[in-house]
């Protein structure tokens, strides 16, 4: 089946096997910052923004993506710049060995872009489908609260 999707700002007309899974489809186009972790939509590793919400990559067939915007960890740093959730990760070393570290800053952006007057409760409620086996989650809150405040001040 033919699939005509956005991907990081950038068009992609590609023919795909109707059962081909997003994450797939993406790594095929040569963006690999999307992690395959379970295959089951337990870990979050391949998460990344469908217009603009979270979705688990590995849940999504490429042809249900047809005509829509996709974005990955490599499509939000503006050039060098990194995205103020991105900056914030680094500061706050929300990451340790970093495999889940582009799915849970896709995962963050889009609960930040949903409601930046987040505490940590929320916060914490928010990635709970998004696991992390290295860091104990404590830095990667303080990321996310510290983003969420840069939203809220205009810096997204």
């Amino acid at each position: 089946m033919k699939v005509e999707v956005g991907v990081n700002g950038v068009a992609y007309e590609r023919d795909v096997e109707p059962r081909t899974l997003l994450v797939y489809f993406l790594r095929k186009l040569g963006l690999t910052g999307t992690n395959v972790g379970c295959d089951t939509t337990s870990c979050g590793a391949c998460t990344v923004l469908l217009d603009g919400e979270s979705v688990k990559s590995c849940t999504v067939l490429a042809v249900q993506v047809d005509g829509r915007s996709i974005t990955t960890i490599e499509g939000l740093a503006d050039g060098e710049e990194l995205h103020p959730m991105q900056r914030a990760f680094r500061e706050h070393h929300g990451l340790q060995c970093g495999y889940c570290t582009p799915g849970m800053v896709m995962a963050a952006v889009s609960l930040v872009a949903e409601n930046p007057d987040l505490d940590e409760h929320q916060v914490r409620e928010g990635l709970e489908g998004n696991l992390c086996r290295c860091t104990g989650y404590h830095n990667i809150v303080a990321a996310v609260l510290d983003a969420a405040q840069s939203s809220r001040e205009g810096a997204w």
